[in-house]
């Protein structure tokens, strides 16, 4: 029995390619993200002897603080769009300026609505890397920003 379009909508997994970043209110076309994780350091905590008069080393893992955020920005490079937005933000970072800004990732279902969200929240760039060049490839110039973030939140629409 074929599935009809309402069980395809609600029972698929959405694709990947459908999504659109916003930094600081405003779209950006990227080809590719990656980093949107949340993880926590971990403490190892061991006792000698354990509670209760059991003998012999007992280890406990505990969470600890959250670790910092590394997100890459993958775009195809454009004359005239693509150095001002990137390069401009980097290179305040050399005069002592930091502009941290808020990321917004939305996934989308076919008719270009949210359907969930990842915000990066107080990114600044920390590294960002100009197009590989080669006289034998017709790739495309891709340019990459990786920044580094507080935290990621993830909102369901």
């Amino acid at each position: 029995m074929a599935l009809t379009k309402e069980q395809i909508k609600t029972d698929y997994p959405l694709v990947t390619y459908n999504y659109r970043v916003d930094i600081d209110g405003a779209s950006f076309s990227f080809s590719k993200v990656t980093g949107l994780d949340l993880s926590f350091e971990t403490i190892t905590y061991k006792e000698s002897f354990a509670a209760g008069g059991k003998v012999g080393p007992n280890i406990m893992y505990m969470p600890g603080q959250i670790q910092p955020v590394n997100i890459t920005l993958e775009k195809g490079f454009v004359k005239g769009k693509s150095i001002p937005a990137f390069y401009e933000w980097i290179n305040d970072i050399e005069l002592n300026r930091i502009d941290k800004k808020d990321i917004v990732v939305h996934l989308l279902d076919e008719t270009g609505s949210t359907i969930v969200s990842w915000k990066v929240i107080d990114a600044f760039p920390t590294k960002l890397t100009a197009p590989s060049f080669d006289a034998s490839s017709n790739e495309v110039a891709l340019e990459s920003m990786e920044l580094m973030a507080f935290r990621v939140t993830m909102e369901e629409a």
